[in-house]
Order: C-alpha cells, then sequence, then structure tokens
C-alpha cells in the first residue's frame, strides 16, 4: 500500500444539506465580537449525536451567528473514501469521514486531509477559526490557515482507556500552533497553565432554565414511573470513570433505595456492572429528557472512581443536577469538591459507606429551603451564553494581536527594501 495521496480512492460527498447553505451572509451584530462574522471548522473526538455537553453547549451559541463544522473521528467501510454532512441543527454540520477499511496509517491521514480540504472548497468555507477538542486531529489539518487556532482542553485525553501512544506529542504540537487555549476546569488549568501564554480556566457551565424546569414536572418518563422511590439518579456515559464496585456495595447495603442511571455504556463490559435488582440501567437519553428524569429523583449522584481517568474532570452533571433542585452526592473530585462541596452545596463521599451515610441523611432532612437558595445564589451567574461570551473575547483578542504583528512585520519587511 503507498503511502501517497495520489494513490487514494477518489474522494465523494453525501450531501445532506441545502445549496442555499452552502453560501451564507454572515452579518455581525451590535453585541456579539467580530468572530460571529467567520466560519468555525471544530475537530473533535466526541460525536455530536452521543452525549450532549461542553461541545454542543458552545458551538451551538455560535452557530446562532454563522456556520460550524463539526469534524468527527471517520468510519471505516468497504466503500470509496467520502465525507456524510448532515445539517444536524441549524448552521451546525456535521460531518463524517468515511474510509477505507484496510488503509495503512499515512494513508488514513492524507485521506482525511483531502477530504478537509475539498469541504473548504465546496462549502465556501474561506475565513474560519479552528477549534480542537482532540489534538489527535492535527496530523491531518496542520496545513490550514485560519484566522485563529483554539484548544479547548475538556479532558486529560491522555489519561483515558485506550488513549493513542502519539496524544501526547500532538498536544504539544497543538500547544505551540494555538493562539488560544481554554480548560474546562481548574484542575486541568492548574496543570496546564505553564504550557501557554494565553491560557483560561472555562469550568462547567449551565442552561439554567432547561434543567429549572425540573422543579415544576410532575410526570415520570414511562420507564421510570414504575420504580420505587427513593431514586438515586445518575445521567452521563458510564465507563471507566464510574465507580462500579461502590454503586454495587451501596446497593447492597441499602436494598430499598433505587439506583436510576442513564447513559451509554463504552470501553467496559456491561457484563462487569452490578447487577443489583435495585439497579436500572435505562440507557442513554435525550438532552431534552433529562429534566424529565432529574424531577422523579429524591438525590442525584455522581459516582467516579478516584483514578488518572477522573483526576482532572469538571462534570457538566454538577450544577445541572443543582438546578433542578437535587441534593447531590459526589465521590470527591476536585472540581467537584472545589468549589462546591466547600460551599456545602454537594455532599462528598469518598467510599461506600460515606456514600451511604450521606444518603441516609439527605432522606432524613426533606426540607431543603435554604440549602435550595444558597444553590439559587450561587448559580446565578453561571450560565453557557457568559461562558462562550467571555471566550469569544479571547479569541477576538488574539486574533487582533495576531494581525497588529502580521502588519508590523509587514511594515518593516517594506522599510527594508525601500533602503
Amino acid at each position: 500500500m503507498t503511502s501517497s495521496a495520489s494513490a487514494l480512492p477518489p474522494c465523494a460527498f453525501r450531501w445532506h444539506v441545502n445549496s442555499s447553505n452552502r453560501s451564507m451572509t454572515n452579518t455581525p451584530t451590535a453585541t456579539w465580537p467580530n468572530i460571529s462574522t467567520i466560519d468555525l471548522l471544530c475537530f473533535s473526538h466526541l460525536r455530536w449525536n452521543f452525549v450532549y455537553q461542553r461541545p454542543q453547549h458552545l458551538l451551538s451559541r455560535f452557530a446562532k451567528h454563522t456556520r460550524v463544522f463539526f469534524v468527527e473521528e471517520p468510519i471505516f467501510h468497504d466503500g470509496a473514501n467520502r465525507l456524510q454532512i448532515n445539517e444536524t441543527v441549524k448552521n451546525v454540520f456535521v460531518v463524517v469521514p468515511h474510509l477505507q477499511h484496510g488503509l495503512a496509517e499515512n494513508d488514513v491521514l492524507a485521506a482525511q486531509r483531502e477530504l478537509i480540504n475539498d469541504l473548504i472548497s465546496v462549502m465556501e468555507i474561506n475565513k474560519y477559526l479552528s477549534w480542537y477538542y482532540t489534538p489527535m486531529a492535527l496530523p491531518f489539518s496542520d496545513h490550514l490557515e485560519p484566522a485563529a487556532t483554539v484548544y479547548d482542553c475538556m479532558d486529560e485525553l491522555s489519561a483515558f482507556k485506550f488513549a493513542p501512544v502519539a496524544l501526547k506529542e500532538n498536544e504539544q504540537r497543538l500547544l505551540r500552533r494555538a493562539d488560544v487555549v481554554f480548560t474546562g476546569g481548574y484542575s486541568i488549568y492548574e496543570a496546564k497553565r505553564n504550557t501557554h501564554a494565553h491560557i483560561y480556566p472555562f469550568p462547567s457551565s449551565i442552561d439554567r432554565d432547561h434543567f429549572a424546569a425540573a422543579r415544576s414536572i410532575e410526570q415520570d418518563p414511562a420507564d421510570q414511573a414504575s420504580i420505587p422511590h427513593p431514586r438515586f439518579g445518575f445521567y452521563g456515559v458510564i465507563d471507566e470513570r464510574f465507580d462500579i464496585d461502590m454503586i454495587g456495595t451501596a446497593a447492597t447495603a441499602r436494598p430499598d433505595w433505587q439506583f436510576v442511571l442513564i447513559g451509554p455504556i463504552v470501553k467496559i463490559d456491561p457484563a462487569s456492572l452490578p447487577q443489583n435488582p435495585n439497579i436500572h440501567y435505562l440507557g442513554g437519553k435525550d438532552y431534552k429528557e433529562l429534566p424529565h428524569y432529574l424531577a422523579g429523583w429524591d438525590v442525584a449522584i455522581i459516582p467516579f472512581a478516584q483514578n488518572e481517568s477522573t483526576r482532572f474532570i469538571s462534570p457538566t452533571k454538577t450544577p445541572e443536577y443543582l438546578a433542578a433542585g437535587k441534593p447531590v452526592i459526589s465521590t470527591p473530585i476536585r472540581d467537584v469538591v472545589s468549589p462546591y462541596g466547600d460551599n456545602a452545596l454537594v455532599h462528598i463521599a469518598a467510599n461506600a459507606d460515606e456514600f451511604v451515610n450521606a444518603g441516609d441523611a439527605l432522606l432524613a432532612s426533606r426540607d431543603h429551603t435554604s440549602w435550595l437558595q444558597r444553590v439559587d445564589q450561587f448559580l446565578a451567574g453561571n450560565s453557557w451564553d457568559r461562558t462562550w461570551s467571555e471566550m469569544a473575547q479571547h479569541i477576538e483578542a488574539r486574533i487582533v494581536s495576531r494581525h497588529s504583528i502580521a502588519r508590523e512585520a509587514d511594515a518593516s519587511f517594506a522599510s527594508t527594501q525601500s533602503l
């Protein structure tokens, strides 16, 4: 198998977008930063339709003003190399590379590079931001010339199960290339703050109204309605970060408690999960459904194990649970302990015994009025709109700075030529 791009099968597009969307006029608003006049090309290890979290919250706000092209990791099959493009929501184009089985690593990179070039040409992406969630996309996109490069480092991906060997090296390259870096929490910011001159922490934010609706919802979803109370609920990805042993032990210690676990099971064997009769695996749910499930819980839980993969995480579900008005028990995740545990907004439990004791205390104290008032006060200034607005200001400042340096360099070169 040759590694040259010319030897690869021809690229093809399968379009799921209206032709009117292929060329857009972006009109800036009086209150939105100037980056609203350019497109955004995002490279992600997460799929848009997997779990609705940080990338979707942020990029859907960018898409209110211009186009977002969300490039996912490739799918391998027997056909020719091609792109599948779906306008999933208005102005968000989910781009999935379909590549031939059996390509050598160099050919995979060359094929993705060619497909990205075709995407830029066909969709008339002229001026744009490059936005990275995964450094593994850099080897096939480092030839691009964006207005600015953004690295939104939401997790320490190198600590995750099945992390690519080259991830750390590619991250170092991305940090050198990036104009601005954001982190998904304070703990990962502290770990990386000396790696870039323009790095800023933006921990998990919240769509407060969406989750506060859980306080007034009375009807249970059909698959939760028959589950007795008290209910201890969790939603999110169930993977190597999930503390299987703690949940199994707590479920055994309190057989009358019902554990409602919502989310896909990935990277672990489902057979390894505890199968107590009071543990209910309801599968993944759509983002809009989550408040309906939350409404029927007595306690919300964040049962993450204490390991390398959870060392720097900042669970988005923490403020979401609180906005729903639900008492929360969490293991001592650093970005949950500070600020939520330190402000007595979340109960911290390091093991099954502490978890059971916290659950007993919460169920015995049904009046959470004063706690809820403190929760609402704490969350008052927290929103994804505010987070995105502040991020946009940092990006705009870097673009201005970058262009100023370029103009100065051009002026300096011109002056030397006139001598």
